[in-house]
């Protein structure tokens, strides 16, 4: 009962936000989802507000007034998540046709699940980045689930890499689980975007290990996802790129203190987070009205 607010985890997708992040620059802009922790963490956004704004404190990247859906960090690009399904799709879109206007090189990437492209918002911004050559990138973070249904209980084929190509934009499907094939991916969408190219489409194979939002497995809260679980924690991304390090010659005492640095930070985000004041009841009409 500590977090109020709903919080859908990023667990299992780890390496989407990564590699796709490491493709940009500061000035780019990401537009996330209800699923957006680690587009935040990933773009540069600060451990201790996002905890703090989980856990609905003053001191949170939203004031403790979004929640875990919520999430802001103008100083690196993130003007904000939203938890309405294909909702942030227009605003990257939006965000694409401003610099394009202002004569700027940034670019602006859009995170959404599968469940998205069944959206009008979808298809609309699509074609319009399509027509106008706006510098965007659509991720596709596909983890085969939309909230509980299967990807195969929602469309008659499994061909969402496809749909780029309806629109006459690079549309390709990648390992979402392989940090580097996204960067890659990830750096030549961006590129095509910064040269007046367009934008691209990334289909990021993917699986989110917990339920749809909480913290538990589906199966502890009677749903039953199909027996794919063992084998996407097999494909675990970070143990994946871990052992890709120790290949290339990265020690295991680095790898482990690191891991130690990232423990001792979270740790740190937390207590910071328990120990930031509840916004007050006399604040209740701020921020309402610009």
């Amino acid at each position: 009962g500590e977090v109020k607010c709903p919080c859908h985890l990023y667990i299992g997708q780890e390496a989407i936000a990564v590699g796709v992040c490491a493709a940009l620059e500061p000035e780019d802009t990401i537009w996330g989802n209800h699923r957006s922790h680690g587009h935040y963490l990933a773009k540069g956004g600060d451990l201790h507000a996002m905890m703090a704004e989980i856990l609905g404190r003053e001191t949170g990247c939203a004031g403790g007034r979004g929640g875990s859906m919520h999430l802001v960090a103008k100083e690196v690009g993130i003007l904000g998540t939203v938890p309405i399904v294909a909702g942030t799709i227009p605003l990257a879109v939006g965000a694409g046709l401003a610099y394009k206007l202002q004569g700027k090189r940034h670019v602006a990437a859009a995170f959404f699940g599968d469940g998205a492209t069944e959206e009008g918002h979808f298809f609309e911004s699509v074609n319009l980045a399509a027509l106008y050559r706006l510098p965007v990138i659509f991720v596709l973070e596909n983890n085969l689930y939309a909230s509980h249904m299967h990807l195969s209980e929602r469309r008659p084929l499994d061909n969402l890499d496809q749909i780029g190509g309806l629109f006459g934009i690079p549309s390709i499907r990648l390992d979402g689980n392989d940090v580097l094939a996204v960067y890659r991916a990830a750096v030549e969408a961006a590129s095509r975007a910064r040269t007046g190219q367009g934008p691209s489409l990334l289909e990021c194979r993917t699986y989110r290990w917990r339920g749809h939002v909480g913290h538990r497995w589906d199966e502890d809260v009677g749903v039953k996802r199909r027996d794919e679980l063992q084998e996407w924690l097999d494909r675990c991304p970070l143990a994946r790129f871990r052992r890709s390090l120790l290949k290339w010659g990265v020690s295991e005492d680095q790898l482990n203190a690191l891991e130690e640095e990232v423990e001792k930070e979270v740790e740190s985000a937390l207590q910071f987070a328990r120990q930031s004041p509840l916004p007050g009841p006399e604040t209740v009409g701020e921020y309402v009205y610009v």
